[in-house]
């Protein structure tokens, strides 16, 4: 099969929304490893990579600059060889992108306040590292308010991103291979897409539909923490906060047309899932979280998903690649395959129902 090329739509109208979504970015840097072709040419049919990773917190200045690594300490740069080799290659931003200022969220003790602005400066080593599509939908994203996120999506845009998750930016796209591909992103915060309003799910995956081949949805939710490594398969609550039934969202999103789901949001990683041959995961744990966050045991185990799919989303295999964070945090490749071990024990004890098989390897298929 042969399909012609189109090139990226800009500014995609989404009429039954008060907002105007972010329109996707037309160029892209020549040395980046993408490749968008221009529509006259027809290239034969091939199938798509896809890199998945948790979340992503660089380091913070605040409320301290000692909060921040080394500036010649390149976090990412262990991980290259894997987050390159992708035609797309995903993230959860946890945090803001602000030198300096922003309004502060609420803390009761501001010497303990986990509120992320991560300089500017870090983020030519995400594009270095190969990163593509960013979700901006978490709890981290408002830590400095109005000025945090603007701030974030401009850097972010000028730098030729596509980011997605807010109402001011509810989705994104790209074309690589001449197949285009968007992204949408959930979580239960303030200014985000709403993980418990499956209206808007369901319209802006409509909406995505009509002119992707690929559609992805990510979402931050479930509760957080080293004993939250389950998929309940009810309502999680967290500091009194919904955070959404996350099996629930993950096949109504599916339902709605989305063709990959990608959780985030325990600091833990959970089960991996299929449903109508859609591939979940529920939680990717950290990333690369530096400073701030325990890494202690199964929290500084995550995985890195490496998909890959036909050109009209369908699933065709995936492999996990296990890393770790040791001391104060940034990823190197995990010998010992804790997360996949993880993730084998997880799906086997919360969906005992679901056929897939694991190579040891690190590769999966399912039936």
């Amino acid at each position: 099969m042969k399909i012609t090329l189109i090139t990226i739509v800009l500014g995609i109208g989404l009429s039954v929304f008060f907002f105007v979504p972010f329109g996707s970015v037309a160029e892209v840097n020549k040395n980046h490893k993408k490749e968008i072709i221009s529509d006259d040419l027809v290239v034969d049919d091939s199938l798509i990579t896809l890199i998945a990773v948790g979340d992503i917190m660089m380091g913070t200045n605040f409320p301290s600059e000692n909060y921040l690594p080394a500036k010649d300490l390149l976090l990412l740069e262990p991980m290259h060889s894997i987050l390159r080799n992708a035609d797309i290659t995903f993230g959860n931003l946890e945090g803001t992108v602000l030198n300096a200022g922003g309004k502060v969220k609420k803390c009761s003790d501001s010497t303990k306040c986990y509120a992320f602005r991560q300089p500017e400066y870090f983020v030519p080593q995400l594009k270095d590292a190969g990163f593509d599509f960013l979700s901006l939908a978490n709890n981290h994203m408002g830590d400095f308010g109005e000025e945090g996120r603007v701030n974030t999506q401009r850097v972010l845009r000028e730098a030729g991103f596509r980011y997605a998750g807010l109402e001011s930016c509810p989705w994104d796209t790209m074309t690589v291979k001449g197949v285009k591909i968007g992204m949408t992103a959930f979580a239960p915060n303030t200014a985000c897409l709403q993980i418990t309003d499956y209206k808007t799910l369901q319209s802006v995956v409509a909406e995505l539909n009509k002119t992707c081949d690929i559609v992805i949805v990510s979402f931050h939710g479930g509760a957080e923490g080293s004993s939250r490594t389950h998929v309940t398969r009810k309502t999680e609550i967290f500091y009194e906060e919904n955070r959404g039934n996350v099996y629930e969202f993950a096949r109504k999103a599916i339902d709605a047309g989305a063709d990959v789901v990608l959780g985030h949001g325990p600091h833990v990683t959970r089960a991996i899932d299929a449903y109508k041959g859609k591939f979940i995961t529920y939680s990717m744990g950290n990333f690369c979280t530096y400073g701030r966050f325990n890494l202690k045991g199964i929290s500084g185990m995550a995985p890195a998903f490496q998909l890959t799919l036909k050109r009209d989303g369908t699933f065709v295999k995936g492999k996990v690649i296990s890393t770790k964070q040791v001391g104060e945090g940034g990823p190197t490749i995990d010998s010992a395959n804790g997360a996949y071990e993880q993730i084998k024990l997880l799906t086997k004890q919360d969906l005992p129902e679901l056929k897939v098989h694991f190579l040891p390897s690190g590769e999966f298929t399912f039936d």
